[in-house]
Parts: C-alpha cells; sequence; structure tokens
C-alpha cells in the first residue's frame, strides 16, 4: 500500500501581543478604542476551537479593521472550557495583526497599549515559538 505524506506549514504571516489585564474584554477594546483611535467591536459569534474527541472552547472575540486593511483581533486567552495558548497561561488576551508588515507602526501601537494604565503587561510574541500556534490559524 502506498503511502502518501502531506508536508505543509502553517501561514504564521501575523503579528501577536500578549495582553495581561484584570480588565474585562469589553472595557480593554473601549480603552484601545479611545487611546489607539481604533474601532474593536465584539464579534456575533465566539471564537471556537473544535477536535475531535475533545471539548469543544469558546473563546470571545473582538475584530477592527483599518483603512489600510490591516485586520485586528483581540482574543480573551481564558475561555469556557479552557485556555486558548496555554503557554501562554498568564495571559489574558491576545492581539493578532494580520496584514501589519510596519515595524514602526507595530511598535507605536504597542507603546500605546503599554499606555493604558489598567494594562499591567504588553508583549509582542513570536508566533514561530508558541507550541499552540495551531489554535490562532482561522
Amino acid at each position: 500500500m502506498n503511502k502518501k505524506i502531506l508536508d505543509a506549514e502553517l501561514d504564521l504571516n501575523f503579528h501577536l501581543i500578549a495582553i495581561t489585564t484584570q480588565l474585562k474584554g469589553y472595557r480593554l477594546c473601549f480603552l484601545i478604542n479611545k487611546f489607539l483611535n481604533m474601532g474593536f467591536e465584539r464579534m456575533e459569534f465566539d471564537y471556537c476551537i473544535a477536535y475531535p474527541g475533545v471539548i469543544t472552547k469558546f473563546f470571545s472575540q473582538f475584530y477592527f479593521k483599518n483603512s489600510n486593511e490591516n485586520e485586528f483581533f483581540i482574543f480573551a486567552n481564558k475561555g469556557s472550557e479552557g485556555i486558548l495558548i496555554p503557554e501562554l497561561k498568564e495571559t489574558d488576551y491576545i492581539m493578532l495583526l494580520k496584514n501589519y508588515f510596519d515595524k514602526e507602526e507595530l511598535a507605536i501601537t504597542l507603546a500605546g497599549i503599554k499606555q493604558i494604565n489598567e494594562i499591567q503587561v504588553a508583549i509582542q510574541i513570536s508566533p514561530q515559538k508558541l507550541k499552540s500556534k495551531e489554535n490562532l490559524i482561522f
């Protein structure tokens, strides 16, 4: 019997910012909208991770798309049945930035998030270094 092996690489063409705060998701997005002039809105459906034979996990998510076609997502790292990125269990929210290639703009966004007093920690995370990076592919 012939075996075929599928060798595929994950598309990790995005940036991540890990955010630690005591704020609820809607309050975090309100402050980011206010301080960074963004327009995050709660998405109608929660982000869902479902693997066969495993409990389905749901995480609240917020979305914003700017005039440059850059997409921003904020996911709660702690959801209904577990943690979205287990290796970042101390992190409360993950901001995912798609189509966002300008390093200077990324630094400005990160610095702006750090200026919000209610945020304890905001750091950039490399998606390549995460073991559970497949949880962020959608």
